[in-house]
């Protein structure tokens, strides 16, 4: 993990770059695959899991029976967090369920907005040696809040032709209309496209590798929406001294074993803190399953003294992080100053694993700096919103007059006349 000790502001460019590519370079890749699914469907996607997953598939949907197994094969204990992460995940988003609030904008005129679901979402939910179980609640749950009326998941299938137990019991849970054994490109295009047996869907969700980010890229060609674009993980922590360097290099850690693009950034006013904090590095890591993974993903990561904890937010702000952690005294206090940030965790207790899992918040959140522009999966994400308008006889008196000069302004003799008739009627109403 690379150290940098007070760069000036003109040296923060080169600092909060990524390691990634473009995923655009992945389309000579990805199209042909999408090709090929289109023109034949169910046999090409049998024909990539033998490929990249080493398995033949003669069905590759999850049956009922699967389903019951794998509730059964899931222990009770790990049953029950499941089930505390579903309450708290529930109990954050239905806090987002918007009340329809008509507005009178002028006499005899009132406006409103009501939400409608999106009908057919698509979750791609990574397995193999980390089976992303969590993330079936987190898109789950507000899906099913918003009325989605299918969820249709794919997800890889291990060698044996199984998928994890986890994931199928939390399928259950939000229920899923249905699970389909397949993974990389091939399942982005089967939900993209439709086959004989996989629906199309209307919207994409869910994480991946950099060939599953660039075929959801590549799917909006084909007028399928995305959750967001998405790179790498990554998370970036503020800590002064009010810190505790064994807690931070946890984090650091936990987020850098999600892959080896992975990034995490430390940031400090204290170079005293940032040597402690390495320190709590190299004496944790040993201990973890997944350190050639972490050790790769440091190789990209920076640890960063700057001048104080308001320059350390300004950097942050230019880094735009997925997950933003203040390690430092009176968190609340700089809540003002965080402009651009996916999820932010306050003080030593608020570790990024709660978010990750059962605090409640989303995990689904906007990396690769797209923070700027983007929000979280949310109920949002699951529904569009439709506005409503209802214009009465007083109503287009009111506002008539300024619609036909508008309309007439912009040279558009048709749209002045469709209030002109209308006024023109009324007045010989009057008359009558």
């Amino acid at each position: 993990m690379k150290t940098n000790r007070y760069p000036t502001p003109n040296q923060w460019e080169e600092l909060t770059r990524r390691p990634v590519m473009n995923l655009s370079d992945l389309f000579p890749i990805v199209q042909p695959i999408f090709q090929t699914i289109r023109e034949r469907g169910d046999d090409v996607v049998a024909e990539f899991t033998i490929k990249y997953d080493r398995i033949y598939l003669p069905d590759n949907r999850v049956s009922t029976n699967e389903i019951q197994q794998a509730e059964r094969l899931v222990s009770d204990p790990l049953k029950e967090a499941i089930t505390v992460a579903y309450n708290n995940i529930l109990n954050f988003h239905k806090t987002q369920r918007e009340k329809v609030k008509e507005i009178t904008t002028a006499k005899g005129v009132v406006c409103w907005r009501e939400s409608r679901p999106i009908e057919k979402v698509g979750f791609y939910i990574p397995g193999g040696t980390a089976p992303l179980f969590s993330t079936v609640l987190m898109l789950g749950i507000p899906a099913k809040l918003a009325g989605c009326k299918e969820i249709i998941i794919c997800t890889p299938p291990a060698e044996d032709g199984t998928v994890n137990p986890a994931i199928l019991f939390a399928a259950q849970l939000i229920g899923a209309t249905a699970i389909f054994k397949v993974g990389g490109i091939q399942a982005i295009a089967a939900l993209t496209l439709g086959t004989e047996t996989i629906p199309k869907v209307d919207k994409l969700f869910g994480p991946g590798n950099q060939y599953v980010m660039a075929a959801k890229q590549f799917a909006q060609n084909y007028g399928v929406a995305i959750d967001m674009p998405a790179g790498p993980s990554e998370v970036l922590v503020i800590a002064d001294q009010a810190a505790i360097p064994a807690f931070v290099a946890a984090d650091l850690l936990s987020q850098a074993e999600h892959g080896t693009d992975s990034q995490v950034i430390l940031l400090s006013n204290s170079e005293a803190v940032i040597e402690q904090v390495l320190v709590e590095i190299g004496m944790q890591i040993d201990s973890l399953p997944r350190k050639k993974t972490i050790l790769k993903a440091l190789e990209n990561s920076r640890a960063i003294v700057l001048k104080s904890i308001e320059e350390c937010i300004q950097f942050s702000n230019r880094y735009a992080p997925e997950h933003l952690i203040l390690a430092v005294n009176a968190p609340r206090t700089l809540i003002a100053k965080i402009e651009h940030a996916g999820s932010v965790f306050l003080g030593n207790y608020s570790c990024e694993s709660a978010g990750d899992y059962a605090s409640g918040t989303n995990h689904t959140l906007p990396t690769n700096g797209y923070a700027r522009s983007y929000s979280g999966i949310s109920l949002d994400s699951f529904i569009k919103k439709i506005t409503f308008q209802e214009v009465n006889e007083e109503g287009i008196q009111t506002i008539g007059k300024a619609i036909e000069r508008m309309a007439e302004a912009e040279q558009l003799e048709a749209h002045k006349n469709a209030v002109s008739i209308r006024l023109k009627y009324i007045s010989q109403s009057i008359q009558l």
